[in-house]
């Protein structure tokens, strides 16, 4: 996993938690779904549009997988408006572009934030050797709702190279953490987000604890990528593909097992929080609105081309 990586001795260090800090309880361990998109390719699926993950409404983990000469798949031109997605890719490679003259590629560390607001069109494709040649990937994507005041903001596009995430180092050293958006501990990640939200991504070595204070108005989950281990002060346990959503509290505890399987050194995961919105979502295939006669509304103006094309000269 070539994600951006530092000798954690050099990086900036994690607080632990006050004595008398509150560990957050795990409210459910949750297992992943598979699903298959865009043309063809498989997805896990920890959750879709559930209470408990306001703000999030769908994440999908894809890979890891080492596709054969002529197996990658992609996601061809398509329209989404009323949400962010947040494209994350640690191994591999995937060409963003959409119809407003925006992306670029999407690799080995990097995250694509597109901000559809009040509607766009985009395509995410697998590069041309990737398809060619063949080769692993691995990567997740999440979708962020957008509070009905923003649901009609301007299209964005936001690149955040692997350069540019925020790195930090557990208190003891045990765990690097790559903080992408939000704010952790008075640390600020790159990523500008319209709805309040955490999210990073932690390497932790066998046998160490990860101890972070997250934000009371925050709901906090974590998603094990790859490696086995635990969550909370009950210690849970969470192997990969699992999603543990907690309690309130003041801080989360994540612990990695000693023993680790032969392909995962260590036990990576994703750390998610946000502030819930708490409006009504209605969902219908790409577009995340409030009422049902704003989904009717999204797919007339796209078949009307109000979201635009992507410029025949942008494409892959």
């Amino acid at each position: 996993m070539p994600a951006v990586t530092a000798d954690t001795l050099t990086l900036p260090r994690l607080s632990r938690p006050a004595p008398d800090a509150l560990p957050r309880p795990v409210a459910e361990v949750l297992g992943s779904r598979t699903a298959v998109e865009g043309e063809g390719f498989v997805v896990r699926r920890p959750f879709r549009d559930v209470r408990f993950a306001d703000p999030f409404i769908l994440f999908d983990h894809l890979g890891a997988v080492e596709y054969a000469p002529g197996e990658a798949r992609g996601a061809p031109d398509h329209p989404h408006r009323g949400f962010e997605t947040v494209t994350y890719i640690m191994d591999g490679a995937m060409e963003h572009r959409d119809s407003t003259g925006g992306g670029g590629m999407i690799t080995n560390g990097s995250t694509q934030w597109m901000t559809a607001g009040s509607g766009i069109v985009h395509s995410e494709m697998p590069p041309a050797d990737l398809v060619s040649n063949g080769g692993l990937f691995h990567g997740v994507q999440l979708w962020v709702n957008l509070p009905r005041a923003d649901k009609w903001a301007a299209p964005r596009y936001q690149d955040i190279g692997a350069g540019s995430v925020k790195l930090l180092a557990s208190h003891d050293g045990g765990a690097i953490v790559r903080l992408i958006a939000g704010d952790l501990d008075g640390h600020a990640g790159p990523g500008n987000t319209h709805t309040p939200i955490a999210y990073a991504h932690a390497t932790i070595a066998p046998g160490a604890r990860l101890e972070v204070s997250w934000p009371g108005h925050f709901n906090a989950l974590v998603y094990a990528l790859n490696g086995r281990g635990s969550v909370g002060a009950e210690r849970r346990p969470l192997d990969e593909g699992h999603l543990a959503h907690f309690g309130d509290g003041d801080h989360i505890i994540i612990t990695a097992d000693d023993e680790q399987p032969a392909n995962s050194p260590a036990l990576d995961v994703l750390l998610l929080g946000g502030k819930p919105i708490g409006e009504p979502v209605v969902q219908y295939g790409p577009f995340v609105m409030n009422t049902q006669d704003e989904i009717v509304e999204a797919f007339a103006d796209y078949r009307a081309g109000k979201m635009g094309v992507i410029p025949p000269l942008a494409r892959p």
